[in-house]
Order: structure tokens, then C-alpha cells, then sequence
């Protein structure tokens, strides 16, 4: 079941480095066109699409450096795994996002102060180029990113859907400054602005979920249900009480309290531990490791938290 889980690790890492990568190469390629376009036709908001471009290089690389360190097998320094380094990753691109929009908002506000010639025509047909091929990364890796329950992976299709947005924003700024002459050219630089302030909401809506991971923060209720579920229909088990689940990395971690017969021996009890957690690791692989504790029945008396398997307690006494 472990070697199971592995597999299914490897192959969820496996995707996450591939779109990583992918966006490494795109990026890059973008960023030195936007970059070079940008510089040549004039327009500060095609400029800073080219530097947003060249910072989702620094992301995307980020997540793929923190992907494969979360992967890593745990070691004596390090008996729980890597996984931390997962959320640390989305957490560092989210911060990146928020860096770049302060630094594009700040270069916006000089080159409004700067005069300067309207943007080139030609901008216009790289921005739109920029927009579908950065709309279309994002919602292919925001889907590989739920489909491995990866916040960095999630985190770098944010950067994507930023810089499809600044795209817009730059299409629509430098387009206003064609079409209303020499009084409207200070739009270019003012739909950067605009660009900057979506980007840094994007950077603290990232920043949020991973620092929660980091905190442990539980997964979604519908996991704890299954493992209740799961552990509670198994023989022996006569009631379940406490029932943790948390997040590390790409895998999740159960803590679980199992109420048995009192007067059961301390051999019966433990094989009863045994089957829950060879159950819960067989029927929920995103599990990585389950720490079973065995109490005695006086626990649901005790306990607030202590549910009971009616149906089965009734059976045994029949």
C-alpha cells in the first residue's frame, strides 16, 4: 500500500514538474518578446508585461525546485518528508506576485510623469497572442493543480491567469491611447496600474491557503467523513472519537481514536489497529500515514467527541 501511495506520488510530482517546466519555456519566450516589442513600440504596459513574464520564470522555476524536494523520501533529520516545502513553494510565488505588481506599479507611476511617444500599433497583436496563450496555461495547469491537490501547482497558474490579465489591461490601455492621440498616451502606463493592483489580489489570495497548510489547517471535511466511514464499518470497531486529517505537502497525514470492547485483549486490540489502518491506506491512497490509537468503550461515556456504530453493537449482542 505504501509502495502504492509512492507510485501515485511519483506520478503526481511527475505532472506538477512537467507543467512547471512548460511554464518555464513559455514564460521565457513571452518575455523576451513582450520585452522587446515593449521597449521598441513604446509602451510601458507591454514592458511590464514582459518583466511580470520573466518573474513567472523565477515562479514557475521555484515550484519545480520545491516540487522535487517535496518528493523527497523522509530521512533521519526529517522523519515526516519534505512536504513542507510544497506550500513554502506557493507561498514564495504568491509573495513574487505581490513584488512584481508593487515594482509595475511603481515604474507606471514615473512613466506617467515621463512624457513620452504613443505605443506602436504592433503592440496590440502581441498582447492579444500573450492573452490567449497565458489564459489557455492557466486553466490546463490549474487543472493539473486540482487534480493532485497541489497549492504550488495552483499557485503557478495564478501567475498565469496575472499575466493574461496585464495583457488585457495593457490591449485596453495602449488601444484608448491610439485611438484618443497625444491627450490619451498616459493610458498605457495607467492600465499597468490597473494590471498591478488585480496581480497584488491575486498575490494575497495565494498567500492565504498556504500559509493555513503551513498551519496544519485541516483538509477538506469530506476526507475525515470517508475515513470515519471506512474505520467505523470495520469488525471490532464499536465507535470512533477523535478523527484527524492533515495535509503535507501532496500526501495527508490521519491521527484516529478507535473505541473497542473493554475487555479485549491487548493482541486483539492492536490487530484491530491494524486492519483500520491497512482499510484507510488501501481505500483513500492520498493517505499517507494513519496513527491508530485504541480506547477502551468507557471512552464513549467519556467523551463528548465519541461516536457510537449503533448497528454493529446491536448485532454483536445479538
Amino acid at each position: 500500500m505504501r509502495r502504492h501511495h509512492q507510485r501515485l506520488l511519483a506520478a503526481a510530482v511527475g505532472k506538477a514538474k512537467k507543467t512547471s517546466l512548460l511554464g518555464v519555456f513559455a514564460n521565457f519566450a513571452l518575455a523576451v518578446v513582450k520585452l522587446v516589442a515593449g521597449w521598441a513600440g513604446h509602451s510601458f504596459a507591454l514592458v511590464a508585461d514582459g518583466v511580470d513574464s520573466l518573474a513567472d520564470v523565477w515562479g514557475s522555476l521555484v515550484v519545480y525546485f520545491g516540487l522535487r524536494l517535496a518528493a523527497k523520501a523522509p530521512d533521519a533529520r526529517h522523519p515526516y518528508g519534505h512536504g513542507k516545502a510544497e506550500p513554502l513553494a506557493a507561498a514564495t510565488v504568491a509573495v513574487s506576485l505581490v513584488i512584481s505588481a508593487v515594482a509595475i506599479i511603481l515604474g507606471s507611476i514615473h512613466r506617467i510623469r515621463t512624457p513620452h511617444p504613443p505605443p506602436a500599433s504592433y503592440t496590440l497583436s502581441i498582447l492579444a497572442g500573450t492573452f490567449l496563450i497565458k489564459e489557455l496555461l492557466f486553466r490546463y495547469i490549474r487543472r493539473i493543480g486540482r487534480s493532485i491537490e497541489s497549492l504550488a501547482v495552483r499557485s503557478d497558474a495564478w501567475r498565469h491567469r496575472s499575466d493574461a490579465v496585464v495583457s488585457a489591461f495593457a490591449f485596453v490601455g495602449i488601444s484608448i491611447a491610439l485611438l484618443g492621440g497625444p491627450r490619451w498616451v498616459s493610458a498605457d502606463p495607467w492600465a499597468a496600474v490597473a494590471a498591478a493592483a488585480v496581480i497584488s489580489l491575486h498575490g494575497f489570495m495565494q498567500i492565504r491557503p498556504a500559509i493555513l497548510e503551513l498551519a496544519d489547517m485541516a483538509p477538506q471535511p469530506s476526507m475525515e467523513a470517508r475515513v470515519r466511514k471506512l474505520a467505523s464499518g470495520l469488525p471490532g470497531v464499536i465507535g470512533l472519537d477523535k478523527c484527524h486529517v492533515r495535509k503535507v505537502g501532496l500526501s495527508f497525514y490521519c491521527d484516529l481514536q478507535v473505541i473497542v470492547k473493554g475487555d479485549m485483549t491487548v493482541r486483539e486490540g492492536h490487530r484491530i489497529a491494524h486492519e483500520v489502518e491497512d482499510e484507510i491506506l488501501r481505500k483513500v491512497p492520498q493517505i499517507v500515514e494513519v496513527l491508530v490509537h485504541v480506547e477502551p468503550e468507557e471512552e464513549l461515556s467519556r467523551s463528548p467527541s465519541a461516536t457510537r456504530s449503533w448497528p454493529r453493537v446491536a448485532a454483536q449482542k445479538r
